[in-house]
């Protein structure tokens, strides 16, 4: 009986230890780490990008792009390291006809493998939709709506130093204000560097209703309470963003007032 148990024992410490360098091995130790998959995404988007001009008729090089990319798992709090479906890049190009938005980027998700491959998914407004017109007007497959890449997982792992700001974002559709008037704002702070820091003023039929501020980390969410009640009668509430850290609406945003 006592072989039998130290026997078992002895099985219980090798699956812990094998469940341990299974850890270790999709954790820091993974050959899946943010400088091999920016590298990669930069080149593999840029040569698609290409693809997608040429398909379209149009000339341009994979240098003129001057693509460069940031990528996040999971927010702040976590490593940039490991496989998994929760991996944000930021992709930055250069192309005349297709303007960067005002933050200077596109959001990309990706689901990283752990055999070194990655399906990413880009922002349809910038890169289009899964089927496309080719120059000759027939509708094909759009090569960078969705696409495959992989990367070596012996590669060069150095930072590549490239950085974007979070982008904040007004969540809220309405203002809905409590009996006694009292309503408050959604905000997103995304992917990027150092999150969203800064204020926000809300304004209502020519009222100004104070300054709120916003202290937030990337991919946090946050509900500010408007510093004055909401005025009886007001239809609507013009938010104006000042932000010290990250990037934000350039125009007020005006939301309707919606009775509780």
């Amino acid at each position: 009986m006592r072989r039998t148990i130290l026997v078992v024992l002895a099985a219980l410490v090798a699956v812990i230890a094998l469940g341990s360098a299974v850890v270790a091995t999709s954790g820091d130790s993974s050959t899946v780490t943010r400088p091999r998959l920016e590298r990669s995404l930069t080149t593999t988007f840029a040569n698609l990008y290409v693809d997608q001009a040429r398909i379209e008729g149009r000339d341009i090089t994979a240098s003129s792009l001057h693509a460069t990319s940031m990528c996040d798992k999971a927010g702040a709090e976590n490593k940039d390291v490991g496989p998994g479906g929760d991996w944000v890049c930021l992709v930055s190009w250069t192309d005349p006809e297709v303007p960067m938005p005002p933050e200077g980027y596109g959001k990309f998700e990706l689901n990283v493998h752990s055999n070194d491959c990655y399906t990413a998914g880009g922002p349809s407004k910038l890169t289009g939709f899964l089927t496309m017109t080719d120059a000759h007007g027939r509708e094909v497959t759009n090569p960078v709506f969705e696409f495959d890449g992989c990367f070596d997982p012996n590669g060069d792992d150095t930072p590549t130093g490239i950085v974007f700001p979070s982008l904040l974002s007004v969540a809220s559709t309405t203002v809905t204000p409590d009996a006694d008037g009292k309503a408050g704002l959604q905000v997103t702070c995304g992917t990027g560097e150092k999150g969203c820091a800064g204020t926000v003023v809300a304004v209502a039929g020519g009222q100004e209703l104070g300054s709120m501020p916003i202290d937030l980390a990337e991919e946090a969410t946050a509900t500010l309470p408007l510093p004055t009640a909401v005025p009886p009668g007001a239809t609507e509430v013009t938010f104006t963003v000042h932000l010290t850290t990250g990037a934000g609406p350039t125009s007020p945003v005006t939301l309707p007032v919606q009775a509780p």
